[in-house]
């Protein structure tokens, strides 16, 4: 279902909200996809203990993509700044 910019979905009781992360290269292309997260807690604790491996793998940057409301929530680099 399809949702006017701005307008979030109302979530269905009892169904999950999930987050994933998205592996972007240097040019912000998706190249990969982690899996799914129950909460945004959970998806950002994954990211605390894998961003070193992501970033071996050549991944630049990641995005962490709320899927029950098809929305990014934040975009960060992997590398110091």
């Amino acid at each position: 279902m399809a949702c006017s910019p701005g307008v979030a979905r109302l979530r269905r009781p009892g169904a999950p909200v999930t987050f994933t992360w998205r592996f972007l290269d240097a040019d912000g292309v998706e190249q990969g996809r982690s899996q799914a997260f129950a909460d945004r807690e959970a998806a950002e604790d994954w990211m605390g203990r894998s961003w070193e491996s992501l970033l071996a793998e050549g991944h630049e940057e990641v995005a962490l993509h709320d899927e029950e409301r098809d929305r990014r929530v934040y975009r960060m680099g992997l590398r110091a700044e």
